[in-house]
């Protein structure tokens, strides 16, 4: 894909193509994701990876070293009873293993990503 955009490079549509790839290659598993990955960079707050394996969970969002999460909870994920136990059983378990857990929605990262950033950013600091 990577080959085919740069042959097209400057062609009608190459701008959005390139938006597309790099999209792609950031490896987030939904819009929330890539939305926080696009709010961490702006805001300059480096050290977290996505999908850290935890368990037979994954965070979708770790600063590993400092053992903060990030989770996003939406309602087309959290659609049935099932994966919504899973994910307070995940929660549970992240903060019996000693991580600080926040959950975020996509209101908070559309509608005040300004106090997302912060919080994040409070959250690892204290961590160190």
């Amino acid at each position: 894909m990577h080959r085919a955009y740069s042959r097209m490079l400057g062609g009608r549509g190459s701008a959005r193509a390139g938006r597309l790839l790099a999209a792609a290659a950031d490896t987030a598993g939904s819009d929330a994701e890539r939305r926080m990955v696009a709010l961490l960079r702006k805001a300059g707050i480096t050290g977290w990876v996505l999908g850290h394996p935890f368990g037979p969970w994954t965070i979708d969002l770790a600063f590993v070293e400092a053992r903060v999460a990030v989770e996003f909870d939406g309602w087309a994920w959290h659609v049935d009873q099932m994966r919504f136990t899973n994910d307070r059983r995940k929660g549970n378990a992240l903060v019996g293993a000693g991580w600080t857990l926040l959950r975020f929605t996509w209101h908070d990262l559309t509608d005040d990503p300004g106090r997302v950033a912060a919080q994040i950013r409070r959250a690892v600091a204290a961590a160190a």
